[in-house]
């Protein structure tokens, strides 16, 4: 009986694998075709007309910051000097017991403002209000902490825009960002409800001015595997879930959202640990169930570069959050699951997280268990273990290079070739350990939920290397922004980015 219930087990860990990696095969096939449309239909002549347009939307910037010193300033410094015609910069101080808001008031020259906070969203107590005439289009939110969703949801409540921008505190968006992630909302405003864009890591380059200067991997080797899982989560997974109508996260470091829709659903959620998730899924139940065309959109190029933990103990801890998270919705929402009223996220998109992607670490460690029991009852030969293992290695590796390849074909960030043959070396290495070392962690979230446990987990900083501008002269800079809405800019430069991905940093040097 033992083993017949051991064999069976097996049995049913390889139907969860191939079923599992075709599902992630058809993402790649589909992330590669829209990828390669999205290159040849994108010209630069677009963002040149949305930088000058009129009937250009403008943007709020909503930046939640707890404990966030040592980014916060050149976080700040990167938004401003983005290429966008009207926005404006909310930084959310939220309960912050380091230095992060005296820094800012630094910096930027802020002082108290006697303006009146208006409550569209439930917050916790806001203390006041910072501004400045030398960067008016700068304001500083103190408040009592809440957690993230809470800061976002007094940004939210300050914001004065149609359309609202979440960045985190730990990242720098690139010149051209704001006009990239925003084109879909221009080419149907009435159905884009969400954009994301693509989140690489900063670890190993350089920041300058607010900018990523110089392109580098880091030079750990546990940095560089999370490089190689965000190519391959974001450009063979979030972009085929964008094709198929049923992208159920935009990540929290970077995305865009109409300010109506969300405030209709109540803001974000502060019963969940990973609330960029909830909030994209309570869009799709809301609209669906109001019967309202629309879409939630993913853009492969507009980037966002956010710093990553550098220890497995921070590392195990975020992994840990990301899993409850995913739980957490998963659950709160499981009227929607295997439900076609929701569409393809309701019979597709909601399994599929729920099954492989949710319960899928308890699968493979269990998989795991199950195949060292057959292994000693003599249930599995050495050469089919040895052709399974190999057969797992390589379609792991397969997937991971396919994102490296679309990355090498279509944005090129990582132009020396040592960095390419370091990610391919990443790409092999890191399924012998890494990623069973992730299955793990992430199983381990499970315990964590049956103890009731809501612990974020904490991130700790190293900051972004680099130089940083001198006040006087950016606040000049500011000032003469100040004047059209937003920061300026030459139209003629907006787009410089080349369908290789090349970027060219102000000086005109370029940074790979």
């Amino acid at each position: 009986v033992l083993s017949d219930v051991v064999f069976g087990f097996n049995v049913f860990v390889l139907i969860y694998f191939l079923a599992l990696n075709s599902i992630y095969l058809i993402l790649f096939l589909i992330s590669l075709w829209e990828v390669v449309r999205f290159v040849r239909r994108t010209f630069f002549s677009d963002y040149r007309q949305i930088m000058q347009s009129e009937m250009t939307w403008p943007i709020s910037v909503v930046v939640p910051a707890n404990d966030e010193e040592k980014t916060i300033v050149e976080t700040v410094r990167s938004l401003m000097m983005v290429n966008y015609s009207e926005f404006e910069i909310i930084v959310v101080n939220d309960g912050s017991e380091d230095g992060t808001l005296a820094k800012l008031v630094d910096a930027f020259e802020l002082r108290r403002m006697d303006k009146v906070y208006r409550v569209q969203l439930p917050t916790e107590e806001v203390r006041g209000l910072y501004g400045s005439l030398a960067h008016p289009n700068l304001v500083i939110v103190d408040k009592v902490k809440g957690g993230k969703s809470d800061a976002l949801n007094a940004g939210i409540n300050v914001a004065r825009y149609p359309l609202f921008c979440s960045i985190d505190a730990d990242s720098v968006i690139e010149d051209n960002a704001l006009l990239r992630v925003v084109k879909p909302f221009m080419e149907r405003p009435e159905e884009t409800v969400a954009v994301g864009g693509i989140v690489r890591i900063v670890n190993g380059c350089e920041v300058r001015d607010g900018r990523v200067t110089h392109i580098e991997l880091p030079d750990r080797p546990l940095p560089i595997f999370q490089v190689v899982e965000y190519l391959r989560a974001f450009l063979t997974g979030r972009v085929g879930w964008s094709v198929l109508r049923a992208l159920l996260i935009i990540s929290g470091a970077f995305g865009i959202y109409r300010k109506k829709e969300v405030i209709e659903i109540g803001g974000y959620s502060r019963e969940t640990v990973t609330e960029d998730l909830d909030l994209v899924v309570r869009l799709h139940r809301h609209m669906r169930q109001n019967r309202k065309k629309y879409r939630v959109v993913f853009v492969p190029d507009p980037v966002c570069w956010t710093e990553v933990p550098e220890s497995r103990r921070v590392l195990g801890r975020q992994r840990n959050r990301w899993h409850r998270g995913l739980m957490e919705t998963m659950w709160r929402h499981r009227r929607m699951v295997g439900n076609p009223r929701y569409g393809v996220v309701g019979w597709f998109g909601m399994p599929y997280f729920l099954v492989l992607e949710g319960l899928g670490p308890l699968i493979e460690v269990a998989g795991y268990a199950a195949f060292l029991v057959a292994a000693a009852m003599g249930l599995v030969s050495p050469m089919w273990a040895v052709a399974f293992f190999t057969l797992a290695v390589m379609a792991g590796a397969v997937l991971s290079f396919g994102a490296l390849m679309i990355e090498e074909r279509a944005f090129r960030r990582y132009r020396a070739k040592r960095c390419t043959a370091r990610l391919v070396l990443a790409a092999i290495v890191e399924n012998l350990g890494y990623r069973q070392w992730n299955s793990f962690v992430r199983a381990g979230a499970f315990i964590t939920l049956m103890r009731g446990s809501s612990h974020w987990g904490e991130m700790q900083r190293k900051g972004f290397g680099g130089g940083v501008a001198s006040p006087p002269a950016l606040a000049g800079a500011e000032t003469a922004a100040s004047r059209s809405g937003g920061t300026f800019g030459d139209p003629e430069q907006v787009g410089q980015l080349e369908a290789s991905g090349h970027h060219e940093t102000a000086d005109g040097r370029d940074p790979a």
